[in-house]
């Protein structure tokens, strides 16, 4: 399959490291110095066990016109970077081409084929002008979940921490000719990608922890494990999951999970620190308002209060403009004993 990967950071790298590796054609749309070392030296994946696997041959560009059409688009930029690329996105598409989000939080494309009280509602944290929707025809979309933790270690090389499930689904429910063949080729390249008839309530079930654990660490410094391992924290983590179980009832959404059961879960993964962090010590912009900030935005729509949600994502913004402000990042540094 002709597959574009928009992205080549840790999970996008990884995808499409994994899917060039298992002989699909795979060309990665990507910029600055990530761009040169794929160009130059391919790209690296090496998996949780330290084997390292190399893909040199790997097509790359930041040219959409150049690459052309293909069959499937893989949209792997986080939710705060799509809108960068909408109009170009265009310029890969053939009369059938999917694309498949793997935005983590609530997509642009929630309300599209919801139907009831909230169909057709544009999520304004995510899509303030509703552009987005009328850039990618949510028609074309298909939902995925992203499971695994991965890093990007340097250039052009991911280092693959654990997980390796993309569960995907129609927007309207069904199981589609489409998203069998998209599942078969994620399987032909060993992840896990199951058809849903409900990606929403997946979408939920890793939001869950993202909304808590995203912001908690980046205020803290702390990984996965710190955080559920130390009371206070772990307390603070349940709380906001208390009130964002309760927004995700108000649209009809439940979780297979317990509370406790997905705390464990994020405590299992260990010292790996989010996403939310990586970026918070890198300097680079944060995916609040996909992960926080449309919980807060759907607790007002739905009347769902939500104050433990609510003062993270404040705490949480100010960092970013701080961050802004002073062209930096925010990284504890150790201290040598006298």
């Amino acid at each position: 399959m002709k597959i574009a990967i928009i992205g080549a950071g840790a999970i996008g790298g990884y995808v499409g490291a994994k899917l060039a590796l298992a002989g699909e054609e795979v060309t990665f749309i990507v910029r600055g110095a990530n761009l040169e070392a794929i160009k130059a030296r391919g790209i690296k994946l090496i998996d949780n066990d330290g084997t390292e696997h190399v893909v040199p041959d790997v097509k790359a560009t930041n040219n959409y016109a150049e690459a052309g059409v293909h069959e499937l688009v893989i949209l792997a930029l986080k939710a705060h970077q799509v809108d960068a690329v909408a109009d170009d996105v265009a310029k890969l598409m053939g009369p059938d081409t999917v694309v498949v989000t793997m935005q983590n939080g609530i997509p642009f494309w929630y309300f599209h084929k919801h139907g009831g009280q909230f169909g057709g509602y544009t999520v304004k944290s995510v899509d303030p002008t509703g552009q987005l929707a009328s850039k990618i025809d949510p028609g074309r979309i298909l939902g995925c979940v992203v499971y695994p933790a991965a890093e990007l270690i340097a250039p052009g090389v991911i280092r693959h921490v654990e997980g390796e499930r993309f569960p995907i689904g129609e927007l309207d429910g069904t199981t589609s000719a489409r998203a069998k063949a998209i599942s078969e080729v994620f399987q032909h390249a060993g992840l896990k990608a199951p058809v849903l008839d409900n990606i929403r309530a997946e979408i939920w079930l890793k939001l869950w922890g993202n909304v808590c654990f995203n912001p908690i660490s980046a205020l803290s410094h702390s990984t996965l494990v710190d955080i559920c391992q130390f009371p206070l924290a772990r307390e603070l983590a349940a709380n906001m999951m208390l009130e964002a179980q309760a927004v995700a009832a108000k649209l009809d959404i439940s979780f297979r999970v317990s509370l406790e059961r997905r705390i464990e879960g994020a405590e299992k993964v260990g010292k790996h620190k989010t996403s939310m962090l990586q970026d918070v010590e890198a300097g680079r912009g944060l995916e609040i308002d996909a992960l926080v900030g449309s919980v807060v935005e759907l607790g007002r729509l739905t009347g769902t209060p939500t104050p433990h949600i609510d003062s993270a994502y404040a705490l949480v913004k100010l960092l970013e403009r701080t961050m802004s402000e002073e062209h930096g990042g925010v990284r504890l540094q150790k201290t040598v004993a006298v």
